[in-house]
């Protein structure tokens, strides 16, 4: 490679990187990002939020640990699951969901977008080995 190929690579990396930050700035002025934000600070200063959240860990966790020795029912399960709801019901939670749902329908909008140009089918001939 010679110094000016380097050089135009260089460049095109940073050109790259500097589209990025442009992404991740306009995505971060978008409404979807702004509501998220403001769903998750409401859902860290909810003292409601905080302690069904630490509820629901504690369950969840306790459940993780009895099926890794064997030892979970159907009855822990649904005690998770009951954990769940009572957190997910918690109006700041909800809308914190609901934020984190939008946010995520555009993000992947977005990644589509920027996957398009990149199209490849990894299933038709990319290897080789596996032609008939």
């Amino acid at each position: 490679m010679s110094i000016e190929t380097d050089a135009a690579a260089e460049t095109d990396d940073e050109d790259l990187e500097s589209l990025g930050r442009e992404l991740g700035e306009a995505i971060a002025e978008t409404p979807e990002y702004q509501a998220f934000e403001e769903a998750k600070a409401a859902v860290e200063a909810s003292d409601e939020a905080q302690e069904k959240i630490e509820e629901f860990e504690q369950v969840r966790q306790e459940f993780m640990l009895a099926r890794q020795t064997g030892d979970a029912s159907q009855e822990d399960l649904r005690e998770v699951q009951r954990k769940q709801q009572e957190l997910h019901s918690v109006p700041v939670m909800a809308e914190y969901l609901e934020s984190q749902n939008e946010l995520d329908v555009r993000l992947e909008a977005i990644n589509e977008t920027i996957s398009e140009p990149l199209a490849v089918d990894f299933g038709e001939e990319a290897g080789g080995c596996c032609k008939e």
